[in-house]
């Protein structure tokens, strides 16, 4: 009789496995910014030259608001002078909303933030950082031409056995301890993936699952975005989309041990510490002069490229679990979204038991 089972519960679970994503809350045109919450603080995080302004800020200031095209705009100041000793203001902002293994998110961007100084990502966390995890889907800094992916984790998550289409790996570890927090980090090998080219582009798609078997990142250029996530459709499915450009499965990082749910987050620092746009080194690869004087109290004017035009931000869960709230804590919503896929594979036991016995 158990062998009866087990043989039934293979058959049932590669379909849960397989469950469709399907769209559970998108941010776009003028309620774009409504569940967002904006840092309000000086960088007190990666000792940006930078000032992360209150929503109030944000919007007499014209550095976050929806344009005449319906797309959101999150930006740098390039109208100030900046005094000598003080920072500049831009912004940070994190989805008020947390998503839980199971999700997929796309955003789909026309224009991202560039220029010397300039360090901008689109990225995901939970909140007790590093506990809980990080999920790096956009990083630029500069000049460069390609952006970066990484996770950043607690002490024990590693990369072996990815599947994917980038071969320019830079770190393999993803612990916060090693190489100065560097994460374990890819270069995108795509050379339209940030700066002027993807501008020039006419932008792209980053398309990010966070699943247990690992999470996975996709870009695709305008013109190279799949006709299954073009348009508003309401579901996703990821065999659609080929070999993500970077790939870090459940091998050797077990993704619900390291990973609680995520808020979300835009932001754009200036200059910056370790490995990030401000360090010298960094730094003269793409851009002349002293970051801090010859930039971020410089002209106003070297901040006109540094800003995000967004389209959309989609989010897309396998159940309707994900659409849960984590109003007590990460372990409750993931143990909500563990009981959910249980109690599918037990009703399922349950209704075929009769003809299996």
């Amino acid at each position: 009789m158990f062998s009866k089972i087990a043989a039934a519960l293979v058959l049932i679970l590669p379909t849960i496995a397989r469950a469709q994503y399907s769209l559970v809350k998108e941010y776009a045109g003028t309620t774009f910014f409504d569940d967002w919450t904006f840092y309000g603080n000086f960088d007190n995080l990666t000792n940006g030259d930078a000032i992360f302004v209150t929503a109030s800020q944000a919007a007499s200031e014209k550095l976050a608001f929806v344009n005449s095209a319906g797309n959101a705009i999150i930006k740098v100041d390039n109208t100030t002078q900046v005094p000598f000793n003080d920072k500049r203001n831009t912004v940070r902002i994190a989805s008020t909303d947390r998503f839980a293994v199971g999700s997929l998110w796309i955003a789909d961007m026309l224009h991202l933030p560039f220029g010397c100084s300039v360090w901008p990502a689109f990225w995901s966390q939970a909140p007790d950082w590093p506990t809980g995890g990080e999920i790096d889907t956009f990083e630029g800094v500069n000049m460069v031409q390609n952006s970066q992916f990484a996770l950043h984790t607690e002490p024990g998550c590693t990369v072996t056995n990815a599947v994917q289409t980038s071969t320019l790996v830079n770190s393999t570890d993803c612990s916060f301890q090693s190489n100065n927090n560097e994460g374990c980090q890819v270069t995108n090998p795509d050379p339209s993936s940030y700066g002027a080219n993807f501008a020039a582009a006419g932008g792209g798609v980053f398309v990010t699952e966070f699943a247990e078997k690992g999470i996975s990142i996709w870009f695709f250029s305008r013109k190279n975005i799949p006709s299954s996530i073009q348009g508003n459709g309401s579901t996703v499915d990821t065999t659609t989309l080929g070999t993500p450009v970077v790939n870090y499965p459940s091998t050797s990082c077990s993704i619900d041990k390291f990973f609680e749910p995520q808020n979300l987050i835009f932001d754009i620092t200036l200059c910056g510490v370790s490995a990030a746009a401000g360090n010298p080194t960094t730094f003269a690869q793409t851009c002349s002069g002293i970051c801090y004087n010859d930039y971020v109290i410089g002209p106003p004017s070297n901040y006109d490229n540094a800003y995000f035009e967004v389209q959309s931000v989609r989010v897309f869960g396998t159940s309707s679990a994900v659409d849960i709230k984590p109003t007590n804590g990460a372990s409750t919503w993931a143990a909500s979204l563990r009981h959910v896929i249980a109690g599918s594979v037990m009703a399922a036991v349950a209704y075929m038991l009769p003809a299996i016995l």
